[in-house]
């Protein structure tokens, strides 16, 4: 039965309840959302969605509190909050809701769920606590930021910044879903890339777009440099050893470090060459020929600088 109704507690708010405001509301657009603690809102009933509040966690009453004993963990022992509880159950209809394509739907809830959902729960039941600089600015505090201040007089205030709150964090639920939802996109079109390259060292794509993950994924070790059109030229450019840092499987030719345009084109040799970072890890090109040729040349002085 569709709910008509989506009740979590009243006053002040956390980050938990407010993202599965965001879920919840975009699953049930109709629903009226309850900010109450009265004992006729939090008990279970066929037109309503509990969460965060109730003391209870049921999916067949659709109650979904991690506050009292015995509150629900993960398979590896992890806590859940109110988000992860309302992601576990409503998560997939969201992503099919948002147009994700089915054949992506499983591995996007599974991602979304670790890298955004997890450290939500984990920081709603203090088993994580940022620090350092940054501390401050992590989008649970962030969202926290939104409630009223202590002398506020407006009754309605505790609702009116807890909408304002869904608002916003409906903005980094979807970009983070829709940049997870790109990422798998390109992986099947760099993995078909892969294939076409074969042995070759250089790996062309249509246009620029995340690669690492998918030639990791590919175990494509001999590929060494991307080449892939820009809006007004072409682009070579190395590829990452490890998910951190800058380190390179190879760089760009020494030679070419820092030159542009007929400086570039004299020490290089190629017509239409623009570009190289003093870093060597990207270089331009006028065409794909140039980029091209730029990059079998950097192939080249790699594999003869690793002979040497």
């Amino acid at each position: 039965m569709t709910p008509e109704f989506l009740v979590t507690h009243s006053g002040g708010f956390h980050a938990d309840e407010v993202l599965s405001s965001v879920i919840l509301t975009r699953l049930f657009p109709q629903a009226r959302v309850i900010r109450s603690r009265a004992p006729e809102w939090i008990k279970p009933g066929a037109d309503r969605i509990i969460y965060d509040v109730g003391g209870a966690y049921d999916a067949s009453q659709r109650i979904f509190d991690h506050h009292q004993r015995g509150a629900p963990l993960r398979d590896d022992g992890q806590p859940y909050s109110s988000f992860g509880l309302v992601w576990k159950h409503y998560g997939h209809d969201y992503l099919v809701v948002t147009g994700i394509p089915e054949a992506h739907v499983a591995a996007l809830h599974a991602s979304f769920d670790l890298s955004f959902v997890l450290p939500v729960d984990l920081t709603d039941n203090g088993a994580l606590s940022p620090s350092g600089p940054l501390a401050g600015l992590t989008l649970p505090t962030l969202l926290e930021t939104l409630k009223p201040v202590f002398d506020e007089t407006d009754a309605n205030a505790d609702d009116r910044r807890f909408q304002d709150a869904v608002a916003i964090a409906r903005s980094f639920v979807e970009a983070k879903i829709a940049q997870s939802a790109a990422n798998l996109r390109a992986e099947t079109l760099v993995l078909q890339a892969i294939e076409r390259t074969g042995q070759g060292r250089v790996l062309e794509l249509p246009m620029g777009m995340p690669f690492r993950p998918a030639i990791v994924k590919a175990g494509a070790d001999h590929l060494l440099f991307v080449v892939h059109p820009r809006e007004r030229d072409w682009c070579v450019t190395g590829i990452r050893r490890g998910d951190e840092g800058f380190e390179l499987r190879a760089d760009l030719p020494a030679a070419w470090a820092g030159l542009t345009n007929h400086d570039l084109e004299a020490v290089c040799g190629v017509d239409g060459a623009t570009f190289c970072h003093n870093g060597r890890f990207v270089a331009a090109a006028k065409t794909r020929e140039a980029a091209l040729a730029m990059a079998e040349l950097a192939v080249q002085e790699a594999i003869n600088v690793g002979s040497g």
